[in-house]
């Protein structure tokens, strides 16, 4: 079948005809660099990092871009308050992004532009809206005139008696303007803030217009798909498509693609309801490739549940599947399997992927589709007679692309498994708080416990494992000595 997507400005799925085969363009609403990113901006961009895999993997030649806005509001409160530079700030969060983003695994774009680089493209952008009569000047602002353009509200399917001003805190009502929608191309400068000159006098770009200027300068005035979470389809998107298309007089983007939430534990996350996790805060206690797998298990259109419980399931599900293909192969090595097989692009495993696939990217369905193939390759492994393993052998050769396509289960297997040990240790002496007991403490009683069974009595062995049961806390016996891990009771149910 032919690769379908869902189009967000007509609203139905529609068959990817690039404008310029085999070139596809991609622009993605990047991070507002003054804080940590959190996991909401994980989803997105693993989302389209996936998108962007599958377009190269599907033959395509895709140019990549993903901007980072850094000059804005937030960013000059923060530094302010930090009492540095909006660059050093802007710098500081920018490099956590890229460790952020290594650590899950989304390849850089081809291109990020940052806002303060490309002042000159958005005057002269700001100067053709200008001339064309779609913006007017307000005391040093100029303002973009939603009435001059009709069309205004088609992307977020808004009539404007349904629009409320102050959809984002980013739009403010002005009683300047002609419409309480306009929105604000250039702010004129204030004292203490960044600001550059213009025919308008010295200011800075407002938010809307910084993304149309930087995706045309580096994809043209015509590009292929633009991204970003559906928080931006009203107003920046909207705003977006109004101002560029006003310039230009030509579309703007072919299609627009919007994923989903996060909620955690199934409220919308918000600093407020103190739900709100930096990505650092959740690979600290995850690995980061058990959150990659678990963000796409859901449909990157659809909201996404963000709980312990599902991490932990992700953990285990990401767990079995590296210990079962270091089982295959050894397995392939023990039984001496001729080294490598190629991938087959005809077989069942590689053609139920790209059928997933190009159903909008269906990488949640991709995955589904695996639990039989690994399930059959866990069967196999366990033939003593080794008559299985070439079949074993190929399995493992048409999965190959598939996990690079997705950059899951990519890993060598006994360095995944390490570092997931590692990341479950941390999880379990993060529990421990909850359960007001130490790891020295538990230790402590299992040695006292050693001691008991040595001097034989039986009594004070079983109290003292009682009572780590009690606290949450199971032991685990086996020649080697006694382990611990958190009880099964006390982990949040699934």
């Amino acid at each position: 079948m032919a690769l379908v997507l869902y189009n967000s400005l007509t609203r139905q799925k529609e068959t990817f005809e690039p404008i310029d085969p085999p070139r596809v363009r991609v622009y993605v609403c990047g991070v507002t660099v003054y804080d940590f990113s959190h996991i909401g901006h994980a989803r997105a961009y693993i989302a389209f990092d996936v998108i962007v895999r599958y377009l190269r993997f599907s033959g395509f030649d895709v140019t990549y871009v993903r901007n980072f806005t850094d000059v804005d509001d937030k960013i000059i409160r923060r530094a302010n308050e930090q009492g540095i530079s909006c660059r050093e700030l802007s710098e500081r969060f920018i490099a956590a992004y890229h460790e952020d983003m290594q650590a899950l695994k989304v390849l850089r774009a081809d291109v990020e532009p940052r806002v303060t680089d490309h002042i000159e493209p958005i005057v002269t952008l700001i100067d053709k809206i200008l001339e064309r009569g779609h913006a007017y000047r307000v005391d040093g602002d100029v303002q973009f005139s939603i009435d001059s353009f009709p069309p205004y509200g088609g992307l977020a399917k808004r009539e404007m008696s349904q629009m409320q001003a102050g959809a984002s805190e980013r739009v403010e009502v002005d009683e300047r303007l002609r419409n309480p929608f306009d929105f604000v191309l250039w702010k004129s400068g204030k004292p203490g803030e960044p600001q550059w000159q213009s025919p308008w006098g010295p200011g800075r770009p407002g938010w809307h217009i910084e993304c149309s200027a930087m995706s045309m300068c580096h994809l043209g005035e015509t590009f292929d798909i633009h991204g970003g979470g559906k928080d931006l389809i009203f107003p920046h998107h909207e705003n977006e498509l109004a101002q560029s298309t006003a310039a230009t007089g030509e579309p703007y983007v072919k299609y627009w693609l919007h994923n989903g939430f996060v909620n955690i534990d199934n409220e919308k996350m918000s600093k407020s309801l103190g739900n709100f996790f930096t990505i650092r805060d959740v690979i600290e206690l995850f690995h980061p490739e058990v959150v990659r797998y678990f963000l796409m298990t859901t449909h990157y259109r659809k909201p996404i549940n963000y709980s312990d419980a599902n991490l932990l399931a992700a953990t285990r599900r990401v767990d079995w599947v590296y210990e079962l293909l270091l089982r295959a192969r050894r397995y392939v090595t023990k039984h001496r399997a001729d080294q490598p097989s190629e991938a087959n692009p005809d077989s069942s495993v590689l053609r139920e992927f790209r059928e997933a696939m190009d159903d909008d990217f269906n990488a949640a369905k991709a995955l589904g589709n695996l639990a039989p193939v690994f399930d059959r390759l866990s069967a196999l492994v366990e033939d003593k007679s080794g008559k299985p393993k070439d079949e074993v052998r190929q399995l493992l050769a048409d999965l190959r692309p598939i996990f690079e396509t997705l950059a899951i289960f990519d890993r060598e297997p006994d360095a995944f498994l390490a570092e997931s040990a590692e990341t479950r240790r941390r999880w379990s002496l993060h529990k421990l708080g909850e359960l007001g007991i130490t790891a020295s403490e538990i230790e402590d009683m299992i040695a006292q416990r050693a001691a008991a069974r040595k001097e034989r009595n039986w009594a004070r062995a079983d109290a003292i494992r009682d009572e780590l049961a009690e606290r949450g806390i199971e032991m685990m016996d086996s020649p080697g000595g006694t382990t611990w891990r958190v009880a099964s009771t006390h982990l949040p149910a699934e």
